[in-house]
């Protein structure tokens, strides 16, 4: 029987064969991660899985964007509430966020993990808690809504995930102002070209010099797709596959299209971060290794992104 240890050998040694491309790349953390989704219910005392679940990641991984290292986002939707099934996968949540941690995959500092209940429960439990989400107008709950409309099923069925992404979207669709709620929490974007046109790096500390991709270049475009996807109930998760669907909506075919070359670009220049150490160092560009062709093309595709978001922002405002 393979071990957590073994499986982040098996990681490391081959992670390298799968960079060619963004699809590979994601791909291949698939296969890991499934793979200590199996060790996991080796290691669980009680063997024999008391009912049907489904095992959903989400973020980077949902949006099939992660890079070479990424961090911990996922949860469990299991069939029906008994004392003996919250049992069961309370302790399997846990033992699946221990198991990705050994196997190179860290804690997720904001809990988003099947070890945390918020993120482990029934069906019926799961429509309760979308419900109250939807209803609540804390920023944390619109917070966790988003989280879940990134989530793809890794293992079990697709339909519990659809059915709740279908009660998010009628549920937009008969108020209004939740849709003006999802825009607040992502009204605001960092700024990341400067008054004479130039690229904004970081200042100060170890990556001086550098662009935080993840805030300043990939949110934008994400935030912005994820908005318009909610608002027309799309069930795609990856960034670029929403770009496709929303494409074939008249209303947006002029204003995506640049978008997606721009992402498709993005993702590559994430491809290109190779010498990290540690999750951060996924998401920092340093801009002094680009070419002069290079900081054109990631000056654009900044600029692309905040175009996007604002229009974005717009036209959601006014449809409220």
């Amino acid at each position: 029987m393979e071990t957590y240890e073994s499986i982040k050998v098996w990681k490391d040694a081959n992670i390298s064969s799968f960079l060619a491309d963004n699809v590979s790349l994601n791909t291949f953390h698939d296969q890991v991660m499934l793979k200590v989704l199996e060790v996991a219910k080796e290691n669980m005392e009680e063997r024999e899985v008391p009912c049907s679940f489904t095992w959903f990641i989400t973020g980077s991984g949902g949006r099939l964007e992660q890079g070479l290292i990424s961090d911990q986002d996922h949860g469990i939707i299991y069939e029906q509430s008994t004392p003996e099934n919250d049992l069961y996968f309370k302790v399997l949540g846990e033992e699946l966020s221990r198991g990705l941690d050994i196997a190179g995959y860290p804690y997720c500092t904001g809990y988003i993990m099947s070890s945390n209940p918020v993120w482990c429960k029934s069906y019926n439990d799961w429509k309760k808690q979308i419900s109250k989400w939807m209803e609540d107008e804390s920023w944390e709950s619109i917070r966790y809504l988003q989280i879940f409309y990134d989530a793809r099923v890794l293992y079990g069925k697709e339909d519990c995930i659809k059915q709740l992404k279908t009660d998010i979207h009628q549920y937009q669709k008969e108020h209004p102002l939740l849709l003006g709620r999802f825009m607040a929490n992502v009204k605001h974007v960092k700024n990341a070209i400067g008054p004479m046109g130039q690229i904004l790096v970081e200042q100060h500390g170890k990556y001086q010099g550098s662009i935080n991709l993840k805030y300043v270049a990939f949110l934008p475009y994400v935030n912005s797709i994820r908005l318009l996807s909610i608002k027309e109930g799309l069930c795609e998760t990856a960034t670029l596959e929403r770009m496709k669907e929303l494409q074939k909506i008249a209303e947006y075919e002029g204003l995506l299209k640049s978008s997606y070359g721009n992402f498709s670009a993005l993702m590559n220049y994430r491809l290109t971060l190779l010498h990290v150490n540690e999750y951060d160092d996924t998401h920092y560009l340093n801009v002094k290794d680009l070419t002069r062709e290079q900081r054109k093309e990631i000056k654009g595709i900044l600029k692309g992104g905040k175009k996007l978001h604002d229009a974005v922002i717009e036209l959601v405002s006014d449809n409220e």
